[in-house]
């Protein structure tokens, strides 16, 4: 967790961040611009100019309209510090991570209208494409279409609806193994045999998680995938780009408009086809407006848990294996784990949690009905009592029924569940409705199976007949404060050798002599000394040959010829040097 200093300058840059709930901020880290070397500027430039030559060709809307209004500069990478007062003017906020984070965080962040971002930039290897997040991805890929107000509004319902998404098990085990995978692949120096390793990994879940029915957060997942990261709009005869995957990478933003990517009309059935992040994508899906991602997202939504209640809503919460909230339609909320639902052809009958649980109403933890007080595990029956009428029950209509304290009572509903006990105690609502009655000394059966014995102590029923919607996480989270989660794998920092940190000053000279505009002779210099090493840094060659364009035009043919050379002896470094001179 970051220092309370740093969090409390960060937050000033920007009034959006202060809507952040408090479990969210552990996953934010510092920045750290100095730790970006002249080699990652000189990386972020070069993406950056092949983007400007090529994207406004082919992108959505004005490309440096959209990197103006979100605060993003050609020359170096962003600063948060800086980017964040810009974005405030669009009504959003950006953070830094380390590399993935929890699906469920990132939606939730998201939901706040705050852009998630590697702190990292990919190395200088992986240019083209990483299948790691950072910062060339975030900022300039998901940043630029921001100002869009349709497409930000997009954003923010996705977060708001994708937070309630349902995960299963299996898709935390992906989450690991792909973040583990992506962290070793770009990381330099890691063996190709632990790359190896990982990849198995992530290929044997993706295989488990194929004959397992999708989960909620895999679907939305699929849909997150195939517009706000993969994403062309327009017509299949005429796409243009909007998905930040396609804008960060100069090597798939072109792949994508070729004839070999097939172009299908997006709809709801995307969100049953999954991707490989570590491969170029076969087809991609084209929508013909920003609004109509909104209606295919609703359309999604109407069939999740959070919206579609009943029985669904509580085998999602029980298939989640976590806490998770079911909320009854008076308003009652049961936080906790939800372990089982008893059924009988076809209907709930009674749902049952294990071990902490807390009841809440309108978000707000019921007093005396938290963890403490329901430490083992709660029940509660589904269906309507049919021998009393508790619709619109109150305490008035209470008395009418003979339903008053220290009452032996026998509620029996329409589903063949019995209740027997005696009145204690009624929980109202702030309408003075009765959402709970307590009761000693009782017993509920459902065809001689016993759900509750009166030796278990005191008995809450909730005076409710259905489920109108389950969600993961409690409601309340004082009742079940979050915890800090644990990554099974860490970012590798770079230890750079000797021979590194030589190139890296020669980067940071050819940048001083481009801020200063002065020294250029050093250009020469430097030049006969990678040229008597036969040096293939191609990107420090090239980045000399921009500046001595309009000052040594010598030494700039001489530049174009070696670059050249270099790039029929290295067929791998090939497209990377042309497309660097073309710019120039």
């Amino acid at each position: 967790m970051n220092s309370s200093h740093f969090m409390n300058d960060f937050f000033l840059t920007n009034k959006h961040l202060k809507s952040l709930p408090t479990h969210l901020l552990q996953y934010i880290v510092d920045q750290d611009y100095n730790q970006y070397t002249p080699i990652n500027h000189a990386v972020w430039r070069y993406v950056m100019y092949q983007n400007l030559d090529y994207l406004p060709k082919v992108i959505f809307g004005d490309y440096l309209k959209g990197l103006k209004e979100a605060g993003i500069t050609i020359e170096k990478i962003p600063n948060l510090y800086g980017m964040n007062r810009i974005l405030q003017k669009v009504g959003w906020a950006a953070v830094c991570v380390d590399g993935f984070i929890p699906p469920k965080a990132f939606m939730e962040f998201q939901a706040h209208k705050v852009l998630v971002i590697a702190a990292d930039i990919r190395q200088i290897d992986h240019i083209e494409y990483t299948p790691a997040p950072d910062i060339l991805h975030e900022a300039a890929g998901h940043a630029p279409i921001i100002p869009n107000q349709e497409y930000s509004d997009y954003l923010q319902i996705f977060g708001q609806i994708g937070a309630n998404a349902f995960s299963s098990s299996t898709d935390l085990e992906l989450f690991e193994a792909i973040r583990n995978l992506s962290i070793l692949k770009e990381a330099p120096g890691v063996s190709k045999k632990l790359i190896n390793k990982a990849e198995k990994e992530v290929d044997c879940i993706q295989k488990r998680a194929n004959k397992e029915e999708l989960s909620e957060m895999s679907m939305i997942r699929n849909l997150h995938w195939w517009t706000v990261e993969y994403g062309l709009i327009g017509t299949i005869q005429d796409p243009k780009i909007y998905g930040a995957g396609l804008l960060s990478s100069i090597g798939e933003s072109v792949w994508c408009m070729s004839k070999e990517v097939q172009k299908k009309d997006y709809n709801i059935q995307a969100s049953k086809v999954n991707f490989d992040i570590t491969k170029p994508q076969p087809q991609l899906f084209v929508t013909p407006s920003f609004n109509y991602l909104i209606q295919v997202l609703n359309e999604f939504a109407d069939n999740m848990a959070f919206k579609k209640g009943g029985e669904y809503a509580v085998l999602q919460a029980i298939k989640s294996a976590n806490i998770a909230t079911c909320e009854y339609e008076n308003g009652l909320q049961i936080s906790g784990k939800f372990t089982n639902l008893i059924e009988s052809n076809g209907k709930g009958i009674y749902l049952k949690t294990e071990g902490a649980t807390a009841l809440s109403y309108g978000g707000l933890e019921i007093e005396c009905h938290g963890t403490n007080f329901h430490k083992e595990g709660f029940g509660a029956p589904l269906g309507r009592v049919i021998n009393y009428d508790l619709s619109n029950l109150n305490l008035e209509k209470c008395q009418s029924l003979g339903l008053i304290r220290n009452k032996k009572i026998n509620f029996q509903y329409n589903t063949g569940l019995i209740l027997n006990g005696k009145i204690k105690d009624f929980i109202l609502n702030e309408n003075n409705n009765v959402i709970l009655i307590s009761f000693d000394d009782c017993d509920i059966q459902f065809k001689g199976q016993v759900l509750f014995n009166k030796n278990w102590g005191q008995y809450d029923l909730v005076i409710a007949e259905r489920i109108i919607s389950s969600f993961p996480g409690a409601i309340n989270q004082k009742s079940f404060p979050e915890k800090t989660y644990d990554y099974k794998s860490q970012t590798i920092k770079v230890n750079y050798t000797v021979s590194e940190k030589a190139v890296q000053q020669l980067y940071q000279k050819i940048a001083n002599i481009r801020e200063s505009k002065s020294d250029y002779k050093e250009l020469e210099i430097i030049f006969q000394q990678l040229k008597s090493k036969d040096s293939e840094e191609w990107l420090l060659l090239l980045e000399i040959c921009e500046l001595a364009k309009n000052h040594n035009k010598c030494l700039f043919k001489e530049l174009k010829n070696y670059l050249n050379n270099l790039s029929n002896k290295r067929n791998d470094l090939k497209k990377l040097i042309l497309d660097g001179l073309k710019i120039l």
